[in-house]
């Protein structure tokens, strides 16, 4: 059979063994004839007792071909909506074989590969924890359309299908024997066998190979969707996606629609019909292709190294010092740890180094509590950290990582009294979000052999790293840095050394674009509000409460100090003189103080309201204007960051700004926007805004280009 083995044995057992061209069997255009001619073989011999599918692979089955998804254009959603029910005809023979079939699940069953397997009487998965079952097609503006959604809330009933449908849910071996996705798990070496001893044992038991769908009188698990119990779950939970996704994502709201509309109300191949038409209808939307071109091919483009100078060979850090035990120094010394490096967490106290320690041995009890985690690995982990005072301890670190105050003074003072510690041919990493690392280095006695860190907050959560190159970091110490990052299973970006570098250069333009809509005289709440429709995460306001409005507004007084912002050229001057004054004569610091532009107490948050002082009779402007004055702020930023060199690739861009400044999903990430929004489109919708409100909207040259070219950001 080609790329799938077919193999009889003497006890009439088939087993299919799927071995497609490339490094994993996926459902492509080769997969369709396959599977069919491989059902036919099947329907025609004599004698079978079983079928088992299982692969050649590392991994059981990838899913669907996502480049061939993604090239699904409007005109094309017919087509594809045939090829889907043709894919789910040949499901149905098989699950309406008279024999039992069985998946013997071999490594990562994900989105179609358990597709299949949910088309089997029988599921067993071999014991492997980095073995991941699931249906992530939302998390990429996808559903399951391989009869994923139906199948699963067949099985599983309303309420607990929801959050493997609707979030994404991936879970290794034992959680999806507990979750009743699978129904046995064993050792790799006895799958097989345990699999045709299953199959001998079931023959001529007739309720065993019949689906639960397919058998008479089937009760729905948990009841149909229109019990009463159930009206409320899903009303729950329409509410609860709006929340999250603003009515921005399509696809998990399609996917609860499938559930609502099929769930114990029509027959299972009018629920499977009603599934691949929205699916088909899902596919070819913008939302689709930018969540597709991004985390998908993005990140891996990203995570593969795109950006990381070549031919230089891999590394590894083998032991690891990290000066200054504060919130980003043991978030840093947690994620070594977790990578099985090596720590040295040094700070000005021993107390304060074992508080350092301590913040891991906290995230390490709730991972035990959640099932993740063993004592015994707990101690090894916390044996990896050595918490220290001493400068001394850190000598013959391959990487030191200076987490310290973000000040210039201080982390020179660090530099100076701890670099010379490193082991040959160690490199020096600073942590830092703003402060030039060129400047940084100067201090250095190889700068070459300085690099920047920016790492995010919380650091044991939040997954991009961002390397920043100086004037004199050579290139194979930002190649170290990147298989630092990639070590300690973080997304590496690299970017140049200018004001900002990157992401705390665009984050701060959408939020200083909120600030100048307040100071303009519009309504703090509103704007607030209006910058989550977009789709960010929390409001601009409320952000900017949380990073802290007196850190902000020093960060920009000592990049002034230091020559890198020319303030008679800063535009926001409106924002910059309301946050001085709201600092200066008001005291408002932001939320860490329970003032901010939010009052903060055990109750929650009001709006201050002394804001009202800001308001002006007449300013009102529309929505959209308010909306598209906070996003394209980042955008543009984005767009001049890759003119300018800041940025290396479009994807380190896209991937960057929804990883760590979160940009809205949907679009993809900043730069992708462009494409999908349009060129000529957004150039126009630039220029009039910036005909409004002031030219730090106008158009960059690389966008005109892109324009005249007619170029898409790739």
């Amino acid at each position: 059979m080609g790329e799938f083995a077919y193999e009889k044995d003497a006890d009439g057992i088939v087993t299919i063994t799927m071995n497609m061209d490339g490094p994993v069997n996926a459902m492509n255009d080769a997969f369709w004839p396959l599977f069919a001619d491989t059902m036919n073989k099947i329907e025609a011999e004599e004698g079978l007792t079983g079928v088992i599918w299982t692969s050649a692979k590392d991994t059981f089955f990838a899913g669907g071909d996502l480049n061939m998804l993604k090239g699904i254009q409007p005109d094309g959603a017919g087509a594809l909506f045939e090829s889907v029910e043709a894919t789910k005809a040949v499901m149905r023979r098989q699950e309406k074989l008279p024999v039992p079939v069985v998946a013997a699940i071999n490594g990562a069953a994900l989105g179609g590969g358990f597709e299949i397997c949910l088309a089997c009487n029988y599921r067993i998965a071999a014991e492997n924890p980095k073995t991941k079952i699931g249906l992530p097609e939302v998390t990429l503006g996808l559903l399951p359309g391989g009869g994923g959604v139906v199948r699963m809330t067949y099985l599983l009933g309303l309420e607990a299908a929801m959050p493997f449908l609707l979030e994404g849910r991936q879970v290794a071996p034992e959680k999806a024997l507990k979750a009743g996705l699978i129904h046995e798990v064993v050792p790799a070496d006895q799958l097989l066998a345990r699999s045709k001893e299953w199959i001998l044992s079931v023959q001529g038991d007739q309720a065993v190979i019949t689906q639960p769908w397919d058998t008479k009188g089937y009760r729905f698990p948990g009841g149909p969707s229109n019990s009463p119990k159930n009206m409320t779950r899903i009303a729950g939970a329409a509410a609860m996606l709006y929340k999250k996704t603003k009515g921005l994502m399509p696809a998990p709201v399609r996917i609860l629609d499938i559930m609502t509309e099929t769930a114990g109300k029509v027959d299972f191949d009018t629920a499977q019909r009603y599934e691949s038409r929205r699916f088909a209808s899902l596919t070819p939307l913008a939302t689709t292709k930018n969540m597709i071109s991004t985390l998908f091919f993005g990140m891996n483009k990203v995570n593969g190294g795109a950006s990381r100078p070549k031919d230089i060979p891999r590394s590894k850090v083998d032991r690891l010092g990290v000066l200054g035990a504060g919130m980003m120094g043991q978030g840093i010394t947690y994620s070594a740890a977790m990578a099985g490096i090596p720590v040295v967490l040094k700070d000005m106290s021993m107390e304060a180094a074992e508080r350092g320690k301590a913040y891991t041995a906290g995230l390490l009890e709730k991972r035990i509590k959640r099932g993740q985690m063993t004592p015994e690995k707990r101690d090894a982990v916390l044996a990896l950290i050595t918490p220290t005072d001493k400068s001394e301890d850190v000598k013959g670190c391959d990487l030191i990582i200076e987490a310290v105050f973000e000040q210039i003074d201080i982390k020179d003072k660090v530099l100076a009294e701890h670099e010379a510690l490193l082991a040959d041919g160690g490199f020096w990493g600073s942590n830092t979000s703003t402060l030039p690392i060129t400047r940084l280095a100067t201090g250095s006695a190889k700068p070459e052999n300085f690099v920047g860190l920016h790492f995010f907050s919380p650091v044991d959560k939040m997954p991009l790293l961002e390397i920043i190159a100086g004037d004199q970091t050579s290139d194979e110490t930002l190649a170290r840095a990147f298989d630092f990052a990639r070590q300690i299973k973080k997304t590496p970006i690299i970017v140049g050394d200018k004001t900002g570098f990157y992401t705390s250069r665009t984050i701060g333009t959408k939020i200083i674009e909120a600030v100048e809509l307040v100071a303009e005289g519009h309504d703090p709440v509103r704007v607030d509000n209006l910058s989550r429709l977009i789709g960010m995460p929390t409001g601009m306001l409320s952000l900017l409460d949380e990073v802290q409005i007196k850190l902000v507004t020093d960060i920009y007084n000592t990049q002034v100090e230091m020559g890198l912002l020319d303030p008679a050229k800063e535009p926001n001057p409106g924002a910059r003189a309301m946050l001085a004054e709201m600092i200066s004569q008001h005291e408002r610091h932001g939320r860490a103080t329970g003032k901010g532009f939010y009052d903060y107490s055990t109750d929650g948050k009001t709006i201050w309201p002394g804001l009202a002082a800001w308001r002006k009779d007449g300013a009102d402007i529309p929505d959209e204007d308010i909306k598209d004055r906070i996003l394209f702020r980042a955008v543009l930023e984005s767009l001049r960051c890759l003119e300018e060199g800041v940025l290396r690739t479009v994807n380190d861009g896209n991937v960057g700004s929804i990883l760590g400044i979160g940009a809205p999903v949907h679009t993809g990430g900043y730069i992708q926007f462009v494409n999908t929004y349009g060129l000529d489109r957004f150039k126009a919708r630039c220029e009039e805004l910036a005909g409004k409100y002031g030219d730090r909207f106008a158009p960059p040259e690389i966008l005109k280009t892109h324009v005249a070219e007619q170029k898409e950001f790739a």
